[in-house]
This record gives structure tokens, C-alpha cells and sequence, in this order.
């Protein structure tokens, strides 16, 4: 029925058209001879296609622009005839003969316009006349049309400053002139009514009539001669009454709205306190948020837009003004849905930081405001308010770009209270977001405290909600923002740093500590390993166990930051994550290494030997553990003989127990560097090195004659050349137990390999072999004693 409605108005436009293009055709013909009567008939009969009841206001304003067009040629031609001696009062009164009375009208409007400019009678009795004429028009949509018409013909002739027509009459009056009707006419459009399965259709039209409504009342508000004085005395208290007489709640609202967006902003400042005394006594169900929130919106880009204005808002006390208004009208509307409430308070906030933005105590007094409204309410299920809600919590952020000034704020901790879980981790990331942008510094455990209740959705599950009804990408996407925001709590510059205590500084971490540990096993993955990181940051700061750069005040030794890490790691085996506390380990035990702490290094280590032989059992997972123990290990210098013989014992003998022979081959050779250590003379025992590389040759050996027996084939010789250029890395660095002979027993062995029938073709270690000779050719091709020392080998 829809469609067939709307191809019926199509079809009745265009006949609309049609009769009108054909009118203003004779029309046309008539205005070429002169003949002043045929254009009036045909220009009447034209008009007359404006006087249907079909078209909605989209559809009419088509048809009415065409009649426009062709009533400003009309125009002209009524000029010229004045011009030829036409008297312009006759063709005035000729008009009114006109048989229908909105063609009549339309007419006498258009002669009306040529009247005036003439001057032959006082401007203010014809425009008088127009209006109370065009009052004979009821039809809302034919009547505002009508009344758009004449403010487009007569704002050239409107006693504007420095305008001909100044003094005729005053700008009060013809503001009032033109403005009292169509402010009575707009009230009308609650007229239209009709069956209740059309509401949305009428609601569509009155919404379409509005903007016209709100067009005219701009052009008239453009009169220049309408100052401050007259606007507050005599043309805001008309306007309003015309307003809360009307009783109509839609007519209400789009007016209120209309005043807010066509008079200046420093009209609205001037007279506040008029125009929101207007606010409660218009009908419970105007939807008072919307137009408030405008005006609101309005007057905060206007004190935005130059520090000058500020001034003007302390005057009048803004803020104060604006905060009991509100407060009246929720008080007043006690079944304002929490979605009104709290866009209002969402729009005052706004306005008082950008007023106000030294005033901490305005905005913390609108979010107590808040709290207040949403006690009554529990968790907010609605989605529109929850979104006010972001948008309120966000203002102070964009507006301060500083967490640390929006903690100063004791209610906006309360109102995060109210939201649901889903809500809270959105507030949270854009919290932290906030952070990161800005570099923000927090620089006390308590704003840490505050920060971390204020994310707390990010940090643990609120209101019982099941982690695995979280998508998966979310849930580590806001667990990596917590941990980068952990890293930004320790700041870089080391000189900043050392105006803190280090007292204070530890207290930091222990109170992230307390909040990431009620996370649980799902989060403490993402979390600790930051924290670690940062305490470690404090360690090197702290240099060593007796130095302290921070003189008497400081409190805070590198052992007892070690000891809280040790308490914190050992969360992990409850998750489990034995490889990620493997990997913590090592790093703390090398902290401690660089602190000259050798038996919180040995602990550490011992702790880290302990997770690969009781919880590492995959057999990957022991091969990267390995190395990383090998790795860390070979760089610490901090242990004695005894210490590192025990550990290095044990790296060794782990290397030789891995599940395949190639990851004990591997390891093993790995372990050749721990007894070789270049920058340290004490640690360089040759011999065992080359135990080492013997035993990794036995065990690539044995890997060959294993996939001999499995496969028929020795496999790759990639062992043998990786022994090979470990043998070359000892030789250089002047290990003694590698020789030349050692070097070229080894390349003749996987000579042989490669030749022998057995041999499985590998392209890559072959290129891998034949560069490491290439290499041996370069080095005997130096010279010198690099060349001497290569030059027994025979490639």
C-alpha cells in the first residue's frame, strides 16, 4: 500500500507540473504582447496547482519552486509595467480579483514586493496588509509555503541598517510582523493528523515542515536592526510565549529548537536565564534533553572558539544557570528514561571544560550530579545511555589529555560503576589509549591504585562474566594495552627517575602487582611478564646491592625487587606457562648477574633447572629452553667456580638427554661456548671445549647410522659442517686443543659423507659445506698470520 501511495503522489505531481508548465507557457505569451490581463488569468490558473491537498511537503516544494521561478518573472514584468505608467495601486487591488484566494494571495505578495519598493505607501501598512491577508490561509503546509514566499520578497525590504527601507518601521515591529504568524502557523502543523497506521507518514511531513519553518525564522532573524536590547526585551519573551501557549509537544520542541540555531550564540549567553525559565513549563513529553543539549553544544563551541568570550560566561554565570535548569527539569520529568538524564549531564559536562576548564570542582559537582540520577538505576541495559555514558567519562580525557587531572575527579570512579563489564573495558581502552597518546607520567602508588580501579574491566572478570564468551582477538588485543600501559609506568629518563624514591617507585609495583594477580590464569600471561620487565628496569637503576644513587631517602634494595619477581614468577605455574617463567627466570638471574647478586643468580637458575626437568616435557619446547639456558648462562659472569661448574654440569648433561639425536647434537655444541668465554680470561678451558665438539661429533655420527638403519640412507651431513664451523670459531679464537689437523680430519670425514652411496642428496648442505671452504680459501688467502695459521689445511 506504501508503494502504491507513493506512485499515486508521483502521478499527481506530475499533473501538477504539467498544468502548471502550461499555464505559465500563456503566461509567458501573454507577458511578450503586454497584455496585463491574460497574464494575471493564466498566472492565476498557474497558482492554482499550489492549492492541492495530495502532495507531501517534499513533494509540494518541488511543484512550489517551479511556481517561484515563474513568479519572479512575473515580478519583473510587473516593474516594467510601473515603469510605463501603470499605476501599482491599481494593479494592487486588480490582483485581489483573482477567483481563488491562495492564487489571490500568492499574487498580491508578488505585486505587493513591486508596492513597496515603489514607495508610493508606507512600507509597514503593505507588508502589514500581506501578512494579515496571508493569515486567511490555514492549511498548515499551504500556509507556511505561502508565508515562505513572502519572507523571500520582503527580506530586500526589511528596515535593515544602512537598508532604504530603515525608519519606515522598526525592526521589532517587523519581526514581530512576520514572526507571530508563522509562529501560529507552525503550532498548526500538530494539525496534521490522520489515521494511526500513518503516524510515521505525519511525522515525516511535520519533520519536513520544520526545517521550512526554521528557514523562515532565520531569514527574518537576519535583520541586523534586531540588536541585544530588542531581542531580550520584546522579541524573546513574544517568541516564547507564542511557544509554551501552544501546548502541542512536537510544535514545542522544533520551535525551542529553531530559536537555539538561528539567533546568535552571544544572544543565547545574554539571555539564559529567559530562555531556560521557558524549559519547564513546556509539556512533560517534549523531548527537553535534545533541545537542551543543543543549546549546551552551542554555547561551548561559541567559548571554544575565543578565550575573549570567557569573560562574558563568568559574567552571567553560565554554568551556574545551566546546572540548576537541569536539575529542575529532572526533577520536574521523574520519568525521564536514564538515556535523557544523563545525555543532559553529558552536554553540561562539555560545556563546563570548555568554560571552565581550570574549575575541577564544576565538573566533579555534574558527575556527582550523575551518580546521583543512576543510584536509583543498578547496571545501565540500555545501549544509547551506555553510550552517553562513554561520551561523559571520554570529555575530561579529550579535554585534559591527562589521566592525573581526571583522578583529581572523587565521582568519576562512581560513575564507571554503572556500566556493564562490556562497557567497562571499552571505557578502559580508551583510558589507556589516552594514556599512551599523551606520555602521561604517574608518578605515586595511590594514582596507580585509582588508575587500575578504573580498568579493572581489562584487569579481572566483573559481574561473573565467563572469559570464553569473549572473542579470542579482543580479549589479547586489551590484554597487550595492559601490558604496554605497565611498561609506561616506568619512565625512561633516568634523571626523572631519580627524583623519585625508590621507596615509592617499589610501592608502584607492588600495587600493580596486587591488581594483575586477581586476573587469573587467562591474563597473568599477558600481564606479568611486563611487570617483570619493569622491576627489572628498577634493578638496573639501583645498580648494585650496597651502591644507592638515591642517597638516605631510599629505602629499596635490588634484593628485595628480586624477591617480590620470585613471588610474582612463581603465579605462572598455577596457569601453567612453565616456558614464559623459564624465560623470566633467566632474565631476572641476569639482572642479578649485572647487580653482583651471585646467589640470587644461582636461585634464579636453580628455579629455572627446576621448571625444564619437572613441567617442560615437550620435546620443542626443551630444545628452545635449552639454548635460552645455554645462552644465558654462557653470559654470566657472576658465578664461582663451583656455582657455575654445577650449572654448566647440568646444561651439559640436559643437551645429551633431549628426545632426537640432531637437538642433542645441537645443544651439545652449544655447550662448547660456556667453557669460552672471549672477554674473560678464567673461563677459557680448551680442553673441555673440544670435549664438547668430540661428543657432538659422536652423537651426529650415531644420528647417521640411525637413519642408515631406519632409512637406508646417512641422511644430511648439515651436522657435520655446523661441528665444522664451530671447529673454525675456536680455531680463531686461539683455543689450542683445535688444530689444523682437528680441522682437516673433520672437512676430509664429510668429504667422504658426501661421496659415499649411502649419502641422501641435501642442495643445502652442500651449498652450506662448499661456502665454509670458500671461507677457508679466503682466510689462507689473507696472509700474513691469519694466512699462516689456515694454510696447512687443504681444501
Amino acid at each position: 500500500m506504501m508503494v502504491d501511495g507513493v506512485e499515486d503522489e508521483e502521478k499527481w505531481l506530475a499533473a501538477g507540473i504539467a498544468g502548471l508548465q502550461q499555464n505559465a507557457f500563456y503566461m509567458h505569451r501573454a507577458l511578450d504582447s503586454n497584455n496585463l490581463r491574460d497574464a494575471l488569468k493564466y498566472s492565476a490558473q498557474m497558482l492554482s496547482e499550489l492549492r492541492t491537498s495530495k502532495l507531501s511537503p517534499q513533494k509540494y516544494y518541488q511543484l512550489y519552486m517551479r511556481a517561484f521561478d515563474e513568479l519572479r518573472k512575473l515580478e519583473m514584468f510587473f516593474k516594467e509595467e510601473t515603469r510605463r505608467g501603470c499605476s501599482i495601486i491599481d494593479l494592487y487591488e486588480l490582483v485581489q480579483h483573482a477567483g481563488n484566494i491562495l492564487p489571490r494571495l500568492y499574487l498580491l505578495c508578488t505585486v505587493g514586493s513591486v508596492y513597496i519598493k515603489s514607495k508610493e505607501a508606507p512600507a509597514k501598512d503593505v507588508l502589514k496588509d500581506l501578512v494579515e491577508m496571508c493569515r486567511g490561509i490555514q492549511h498548515p503546509v499551504r500556509g507556511l509555503f505561502l508565508r515562505s514566499y513572502l519572507s523571500q520578497i520582503s527580506r530586500d525590504k526589511l528596515p535593515d541598517i544602512g537598508s532604504e527601507y530603515e525608519g519606515c518601521y522598526t525592526a521589532c515591529e517587523s519581526f514581530i510582523l512576520l514572526a507571530d504568524p508563522e509562529l501560529r502557523l507552525a503550532v498548526g502543523l500538530s494539525g496534521l493528523q490522520g489515521p494511526a497506521r500513518e503516524k510515521d507518514k505525519r511525522e515525516k511531513e511535520r519533520s519536513e515542515l520544520r526545517d521550512l519553518v526554521g528557514k523562515n525564522l532565520h531569514v527574518l532573524s537576519q535583520i541586523e536592526g534586531v540588536d541585544l536590547d530588542m531581542y531580550k526585551e520584546t522579541v524573546l519573551p513574544r517568541v516564547l510565549e507564542q511557544v509554551v501557549n501552544c501546548k502541542d509537544e512536537i510544535a514545542q520542541c522544533y520551535l525551542m529548537d529553531c530559536i537555539i540555531q538561528v539567533f546568535p550564540d552571544e544572544y543565547h549567553l545574554q539571555t539564559l536565564e529567559i530562555l531556560l525559565g521557558a524549559f519547564p513549563q513546556l509539556q512533560p513529553s517534549v523531548d527537553i534533553k535534545t533541545v537542551l543539549s543543543r543549546l549546551m553544544e552551542r554555547l561551548s563551541n561559541y567559548a571554544a572558539s575565543s578565550t575573549e568570550v570567557l569573560p562574558e560566561f563568568l559574567q552571567v554565570e553560565a554554568f551556574s544557570k545551566l546546572n540548576n535548569a537541569i536539575g529542575k527539569v529532572i526533577e520536574a520529568q521523574a520519568d525521564m528514561p536514564i538515556l535523557g538524564a544523563v545525555t543532559l549531564y553529558s552536554s553540561l559536562l562539555t560545556f563546563t571544560l570548555h568554560v571552565h576548564p581550570d574549575r575541577l570542582d564544576y565538573a566533579d559537582q555534574v558527575l556527582g550530579a550523575c551518580v546521583k540520577k543512576l543510584s536509583g538505576e543498578g547496571k545501565l541495559e540500555d545501549n544509547r545511555a551506555t553510550k552517553q555514558i562513554v561520551a561523559l567519562l571520554s570529555a575530561p580525557l579529550d579535554k585534559y589529555n591527562d589521566i592525573v587531572t581526571v583522578l583529581k575527579l572523587s565521582n568519576y570512579p562512581s560513575v564507571m560503576e554503572y556500566v556493564d563489564s562490556e562497557t567497562n573495558k571499552v571505557m578502559a581502552m580508551v583510558i589507556i589509549q589516552s594514556i599512551m597518546k599523551n606520555n602521561t607520567q604517574i608518578s605515586t602508588a595511590d594514582k596507580v591504585g585509582a588508575l587500575f580501579e578504573l580498568i579493572k574491566g581489562l584487569i579481572r572478570d566483573l559481574d561473573g562474566a565467563a572469559h570464553d564468551q569473549v572473542d579470542e582477538d579482543d580479549f589479547k588485543e586489551e590484554q597487550n594495552s595492559v601490558a604496554r600501559l605497565i611498561q609506561m609506568l616506568q619512565n625512561d629518563d633516568t634523571e626523572e627517575m631519580f627524583k623519585l624514591n625508590t621507596l615509592n617507585m617499589l610501592q608502584i609495583i607492588c600495587t600493580v602487582r596486587k591488581h594483575i594477580l586477581t586476573g587469573g590464569p587467562k591474563r597473568l600471561p599477558f600481564t606479568v611478564p611486563p611487570l617483570v620487565f619493569s622491576s627489572l628496569k628498577l634493578v638496573r637503576q639501583l645498580q648494585g646491592p650496597e651502591e644507592n644513587p638515591f642517597g638516605e631517602e631510599g629505602s629499596t634494595t635490588p634484593k628485595k625487587v628480586f624477591q617480590l619477581l620470585n613471588q610474582t614468577i612463581e603465579t605462572l605455574y598455577g596457569v601453567p606457562a612453565p616456558e614464559l617463567a623459564l624465560r623470566l627466570y633467566l632474565q631476572c638471574a641476569e639482572a642479578a648477574n649485572d647487580s653482583d647478586l651471585e646467589p640470587v643468580a644461582y636461585e634464579f637458575f636453580t628455579q629455572a633447572y627446576i621448571l625444564y626437568e619437572e613441567e617442560i616435557s615437550d620435546s620443542r619446547a626443551q630444545v628452545t629452553a635449552i639454548h635460552l639456558i645455554i645462552g644465558t648462562l654462557q653470559r654470566m659472569h657472576v658465578f664461582g667456580v663451583e656455582n657455575r661448574d654445577t650449572l654448566t654440569h647440568k646444561a651439559t648433561g640436559y643437551s645429551a638427554k633431549l628426545l632426537k639425536k640432531p637437538d642433542q647434537c645441537r645443544a651439545v655444541y652449544a655447550c662448547s661456548h660456556l667453557f669460552w668465554v672471549d672477554d674473560q680470561d678464567n673461563m677459557k678451558d680448551g680442553e673441555r671445549v673440544l670435549l664438547c665438539l668430540k661428543r657432538a661429533l659422536r652423537i651426529a655420527n650415531a644420528a647417521q647410522q640411525m637413519s642408515n638403519a631406519t632409512r637406508g640412507s646417512t641422511g644430511s651431513v648439515t651436522l657435520f659442517v655446523e661441528i665444522l664451523n664451530k671447529y673454525l670459531y675456536f680455531f680463531e679464537k686461539g683455543n689450542t686443543q683445535i688444530n689444523a689437523a682437528a680441522i682437516q680430519s673433520l672437512i676430509e670425514l664429510i668429504t667422504a659423507e658426501m661421496q659415499s652411496e649411502s649419502n641422501s642428496p641435501d642442495p643445502a648442505a652442500d651449498a652450506f659445506f662448499a661456502s665454509t671452504l670458500r671461507y677457508i680459501q679466503f682466510q689462507k688467502q689473507k696472509g700474513g698470520a691469519v694466512g699462516e695459521k689456515y694454510e696447512p689445511i687443504k681444501v
